[in-house]
């Protein structure tokens, strides 16, 4: 893996990518509808930007997830092994109809909405902890103390993941999304800590079933017995197997996505508030506006932004552009969501606004799995600031702040605050 930094369009480096994306986006979006760049890698790809072309892509049957429809020497994403590998950022149907139906009922919106109590209870420890800490007045990075161990807890609570070890997990996690150029082994290491870490926990989990989400899994797995095989890919005979690698990455997807996106999101979302303070005071006004707010915050400045690489089955053409068979296609989600074509003054933050269709999601049979519980984090953790923290303000000069260098989720190193 190598570092997102070397991102090129038409042989030229787009200054301020990383820290002032949705400019660099607004000058691509006008100037063509797909653009020919250098991924994250440094292997050639090609970049589309403008809303239409993202959402219609999205859902286009010859855009295939599967890298085996994949060129040599493209670009194709993290590189894991294979019992991480076999998840549903990497399927098409049927595998990915298959396994999406069975971890699919358990982030309905209904079954979501079941861990509102939980989640505020989660909020409030932590809020807690920082009166505990500084007294009803003092100061904090929040991402620390709040918006990151906010969501880890809640989906490893889903999950059945021990409290030791949660920490690890947002140290491997951050190692993969925003690799340090400076330590090239450090992502490698993470993966073989991480590896070792689902299998250990898979082996704990039959030992001693529990009521959770990953003691469900691999009861749908063994149960199943052994008529699928156990690699990935394989024929089956029944519509509800899975394999012990689509088992265990799937654990993998359902952990590191749980994570890695909520915490960015509820960080951009108080950082737009901070920084509008009239969006700020409507919302404290009336907070029951908040479930449509967090629409707003998607679109705005989203965690995600580009949707998981595409390779064409066949030449498809985007735009006025035809992308050969194999090839590698990046559709800027964040570019789409910015595009004045389909929302009125994109860059404006607008909680009154209609943000619906905004792409920050997905779209499609791709659409994020997790969705309902990302907006019911988003909503509750924020909600529980809106109460508690009254007179919540950035600690520093906005310019100041620090954002990951990666272009494969969009958030804070830190967001220093004061209450």
């Amino acid at each position: 893996m190598s570092t997102d930094q070397d991102l090129q369009t038409d042989g030229l480096l787009p200054d301020g990518l990383l820290t002032h994306p949705y400019a660099v986006y607004d000058r691509l979006r006008d100037t063509a509808p797909v653009h020919r760049v250098t991924g994250p890698d440094g292997s050639p790809a090609w970049l589309v930007t403008r809303y239409d072309d993202v959402r219609e892509a999205l859902v286009n049957p010859l855009l295939s997830l599967d890298k085996r429809h994949a060129l040599p020497g493209g670009y194709k994403g993290f590189a894991l092994p294979p019992a991480l590998d076999a998840n549903l950022l990497n399927m098409d149907p049927p595998d990915h109809t298959r396994i999406r139906r069975l971890v699919g009922r358990a982030f309905t919106t209904r079954r979501v909405e079941q861990l509102r109590a939980p989640i505020r209870r989660t909020a409030d420890r932590l809020l807690d902890a920082l009166g505990t800490n500084g007294g009803p007045h003092g100061s904090t990075d929040l991402i620390a103390a709040y918006a990151a161990p906010l969501p880890i807890t809640v989906i490893c609570d889903l999950l059945g993941v021990p409290d030791g070890h949660r920490r690890d997990f947002r140290a491997w996690t951050d190692v993969l999304v925003a690799p340090d150029p400076a330590r090239p082994q450090a992502a490698k290491e993470a993966v073989v800590a991480m590896l070792g870490f689902f299998t250990q926990l898979l082996a704990d989990k039959r030992k001693e079933p529990a009521d959770d989400l990953l003691s469900d899994l691999i009861a749908v797995r063994d149960e199943s017995g052994s008529a699928g095989s156990d690699h990935a890919g394989s024929d089956r005979t029944g519509s509800d197997r899975l394999t012990e690698d689509e088992l265990m990455s799937l654990a993998f997807l359902i952990l590191f996505a749980g994570y890695e996106n909520t915490v960015q999101l509820i960080g951009t979302a108080v950082l737009a508030l901070l920084q509008h303070p009239d969006q700020l005071a409507a919302l404290r006004a009336d907070p029951s506006r908040l479930p449509a707010a967090v629409e707003e915050f998607v679109r705005y400045d989203g965690p995600a932004l580009l949707a998981i690489r595409r390779f064409p089955r066949e030449d498809v053409t985007i735009g006025d552009v035809t992308v050969p068979a194999g090839e590698t296609v990046l559709l800027s989600l964040a570019a789409a969501n910015r595009d004045p074509r389909r929302f009125p003054d994109a860059d404006r933050f607008d909680l009154g606004r209609d943000a619906g269709g905004h792409l920050a999601l997905g779209h499609g049979i791709h659409y994020c799995l997790g969705a309902p519980l990302a907006r019911l984090e988003t909503e509750i953790a924020l909600a529980a600031l809106l109460e508690r923290l009254p007179d919540l303000q950035l600690d520093g000069d906005p310019g100041d702040l620090r954002w990951r260098p990666s272009l494969r989720a969009r958030g804070l190193l830190t967001l220093p605050v004061t209450y």
